[in-house]
């Protein structure tokens, strides 16, 4: 068999891509096989989604023109990273009419494959052991922990990676214009999965990847050549990302305003999130891999695996309950009951990044034989991806990175450079098999000598834990301090930590095994030249990396995650929330069942204070920092006053607290829901969707302006910044030093909202003189607009997050429309590269067949 496919019969020539892609879909088929009995995965992520993007989602199912503003969480925000009605556009056609009809996972499954697969292929590694090895990348745990718990788009994301990469190694080794075309493709495609930061580590890897080939063209002096390259691709890279600008320009320009953008100036929050430009180092590294916790990668368990997962009914907890509970109520706590095993040092964690033993022995093996063109830049991005998932555990190159590197401080969870990792160690894995069965050049006295150490090496550490793994520690974890005030026995930590030794050391003999097979069968192929080229041999191999990753794969990702499928929602209404949904006014609900601002569970049905979303808006952060936070847990202590407070008197306990939270009165808050099974508190205070007051103070900085919400009597008076009081008539003003003469208020005034939907909210206001009037609704700029009678006017921010504007004396009809440029425009563009992929596509097909044919006619 040889390296490349040399028959002339095209049914040949593509029968190893035709049986892949088969063998890829049933392989995801029968891995996520509840499926096929009618059955769906739904991990926490994705029952987040659907609460909040629910009302976005039925106001698209019944409006041509989809809505781009949602108001289900933290008072409003847009759904550029929650949910858009685009319209559809070249991979929907392309793609989307195909494989999208596939079950999620199903399709991530397969996409993790085929993925890799492209890649080997751009290498010119044999189809068949390409085929073999795609299991390597694709089942590496962490791709499969991130499907169970719903991270459906980064794990999109990670499946277009590899083809990605490969398609720029394709235009720098094979033909620059086809490469450029792949690139098109593949990285519209990752960034249509809208997982930025998958995609930014992907640019690391090229930018690696780059750095050699820049050494290689200087020694070989083609610089030109390289440089050439390096134009069209970067003109590809432009095409791709206009392909995807209507939701690039969008998310950009909302980002600014967000947790990940510049400060406010504002000091007086109660972190440091409020200070520093980007996320802040504390929220970035959260959470970061512990430099002992790397061994994962070679053995899953070396640090107890998950944060808990159920123990055996041998395990040394289990013996000891035994003795004290019997032989029935073990088996069944032990059946029920998951255990903190995890002794890392994160706060928590679903599993370990376990990226394989064969894979990491391969690798190492190709450190010692892959060409030093492939074999550097590997190595390198593997580094890096360590380095920087260890996080606050190696702060000096952390730091720098936050400091320097451009975006690096608006991405949070430094351990997913793993991916980065576990690519390179997959890469280097296949690499070494296509030197150890294809390079004739490659003497047998160096496959010995590489093999020895590549081996000896990843077998005797798997070995050496096994045997001894109190050599990784001591297996305390932080948590076991407090086991015994949850009510665990006294005798819980001691074997507990026992258990831990053991599942360490069950890995670990268990990877020394794969380790021992798959060094085996090279070893068979240089005594046996049969072997050395075999479809068998690659047969092996490929159930091996199976064998090795699916079991550890399946420890979190297996048909327990599957639910039968529901046709109808997923999200019951409780009894409050039944009683609040009978109002059919505009208001808010604070939902305080939950986590208030990390559970998205209550915007499936309410318009809410709280909320769960990694793009929150900063000023919306700092507002829960200095005074949602507060003015909530002041609610909570109302409710251990009532305890103690005769009933006549509750009343007024629970009125005197809703009149001192001026800020979620001026959120409009009406509704407080305690208990899921009774009725909802009433907050007769709320200030209502707009309201107009008789003044606006005006004050020199963010700090003073937020404060004074605090205090002030926001139902009569705004707070308005000096820097946006230029829209404000002097008339209105109250600045300080200067005491203003105020006209008398129109007692007679009003301002009502008369339309409701989340991208447009119109009001009918009467006065009979010139009012202030505050809307509660978000201030933001970059796409509301407001128009008086039709014509657009003027509005400013107030309140420090919170919509305001002027009001002449009369009639008028008020109209809010959310309606960005930056998504037209990003429409435009879109479509404009759309056609030009298209044009390039249908030329290259041209070029191919008049090519084919001409050697036809040559013969």
């Amino acid at each position: 068999m040889n390296n490349t496919q040399t028959s002339n019969s095209p049914f040949l020539h593509y029968l190893p891509h035709i049986v892949a892609v088969i063998a890829f879909l049933i392989i995801s088929l029968i891995y996520c096989s509840p499926v096929l009995n009618n059955k769906e995965l739904v991990g926490s992520d994705v029952e987040s989604w659907m609460g909040m993007s629910q009302e976005a989602k039925v106001f698209n199912d019944s409006h041509d023109e989809g809505t781009l503003w949602t108001n289900s969480m933290f008072g409003g925000m847009p759904t550029y990273q929650i949910l858009n009605k685009s319209k559809k556009d070249f991979f929907y056609y392309t793609i989307g009419l195909t494989l999208y009809k596939l079950p999620r996972v199903v399709f991530t499954i397969f996409l993790y494959l085929l993925g890799f697969y492209i890649f080997l292929l751009c290498f010119r590694v044999n189809p068949w052991l390409s085929m073999a090895l795609s299991a390597a990348f694709a089942f590496c745990s962490y791709n499969l922990i991130i499907l169970a718990v719903g991270h459906d788009t980064k794990a999109l994301s990670i499946a277009y990676m590899p083809a990605v990469i490969g398609s720029v190694i394709f235009a720098f080794r094979r033909n620059r214009w086809v490469g450029a075309v792949l690139t098109v493709i593949f990285l519209g495609l990752q960034i249509r999965s809208n997982h930025l930061q998958i995609t930014y580590y992907t640019l690391f890897i090229l930018i690696c990847y780059g750095i050699s080939e820049l050494v290689f063209s200087v020694r070989e002096k083609t610089l030109p050549q390289m440089f050439k390259t390096l134009g069209i691709l970067i003109v590809a890279a432009l095409v791709a990302i206009g392909m995807n600008a209507t939701s690039l320009m969008t998310t950009h320009e909302y980002s600014k305003y967000t947790m990940r953008g510049p400060s406010n100036g504002l000091t007086a929050a109660v972190d440091s999130t409020s200070i520093e430009d980007g996320l802040d180092r504390d929220y970035i590294t959260s959470w970061s891999y512990g430099i002992k916790e790397t061994m994962t990668l070679l053995i899953p368990n070396f640090m107890g695996g998950p944060s808990s997962q159920k123990l055996s009914v041998d395990s040394h907890t289990a013996a000891r309950l035994r003795q004290l509970s019997g032989d029935a109520y073990t088996a069944q706590l032990m059946k029920e009951t998951p255990m903190p095993t995890y002794w890392g040092n994160q706060a928590f964690t679903a599993g370990p990044v376990y990226a394989g033993a064969i894979v990491c022995f391969l690798a190492l093996l190709g450190l010692l034989i892959v060409p030093g063109r492939n074999r550097w830049w590997l190595f390198g991005a593997f580094l890096l991806g360590i380095l920087l998932a260890w996080g606050r555990n190696f702060m000096p190159l952390t730091d720098f990175f936050i400091s320097y590197v451009p975006l690096y401080n608006m991405f949070r969870t430094v351990s997913m450079t793993l991916v980065i990792s576990c690519f390179a160690l997959a890469a280097l894995a296949a690499l070494a098999l296509k030197e150890w069965f294809f390079n004739e050049q490659l003497t047998q006295q160096k496959k010995q000598r590489a093999l020895l150490i590549s081996g000896g090496i990843t077998a005797f550490v798997c070995l050496l834990f096994g045997l001894v793994p109190s050599l990784a520690g001591d297996f305390k974890a932080s948590i076991d301090t407090s086991l015994t005030q949850y009510g665990y026995p006294d005798f819980f930590v001691s074997t507990l930590q026992a258990d831990r030794a053991d599942l360490l050391s069950s890995d670990a003999l268990r990877s020394f095994f794969f380790i021992a097979l798959t060094a085996g069968l090279l070893f068979l192929s240089l005594r046996f030249k049969r072997l050395a080229q075999s479809p068998l041999s690659f047969i092996i191999i490929g159930i091996l990396i199976l064998a090795d990753l699916v079991p550890v794969a399946r420890r979190y990702l297996n048909d327990d995650n599957f639910t039968a499928k529901r046709y109808g929602s997923r999200f019951e209404p409780s009894y409050a929330d039944e009683q609040v949904l009978k109002d059919p006014s505009y208001y808010r609900v604070l939902d305080l069942t939950v986590n208030v601002f990390n559970s998205a569970h209550p915007a499936y049905f309410h318009k809410c204070i709280g909320g769960y979303h990694a793009a929150k808006l900063r000023r919306y952060q700092e507002l829960i920092n200095v005074h949602l936070s507060r003015e909530i847990a002041n609610i909570g202590a109302s409710f251990h006053v009532l305890n103690h407070t005769p009933a006549e008197q509750q009343q007024q306990v629970l009125s005197t607290t809703f009149a001192q939270n001026h800020v979620l009165n001026m959120l409009n808050m009406k509704y407080v829901i305690y208990s899921r099974e009774a009725d909802p508190l009433v907050n007769p205070f709320a200030n209502g969707p707009a309201w107009f007051v008789q003044q606006a103070v005006v004050v020199d900085s963010p700090d003073e302006e937020m404060l004074a919400l605090g205090h002030m009597d926001n139902k009569h008076s705004l707070v308005v910044d000096q820097r946006c009081a230029g829209l404000v008539p002097s008339a209105l003003c109250n600045r300080k030093g200067q005491p203003a003469t105020l006209p008398a208020a129109d007692t007679s005034a009003t301002i009502n909202l008369t339309s409701y939907e989340p991208n447009c909210l119109k009001y009918h206001t009467e006065s009979k003189t010139q009012q202030l009037a505050v809307f509660s609704e978000i201030f933001y700029d970059k796409g509301w607009n407001a128009y008086v009678d039709g014509v657009k006017a003027d509005y400013f921010r107030a309140n420090y997050l919170l919509r305001a504007m002027v009001i002449e004396p009369g009639s008028h009809d008020i109209e809010f429309r959310f309606e960005p440029s930056s998504w037209t425009i990003g429409n435009y563009i879109r479509s404009v590269c759309s056609v030009l992929l298209t044009l390039a596509i249908i030329v290259l097909v041209i070029l191919h067949v008049r090519k084919r044919q001409g050697k036809t006619s040559v013969k």
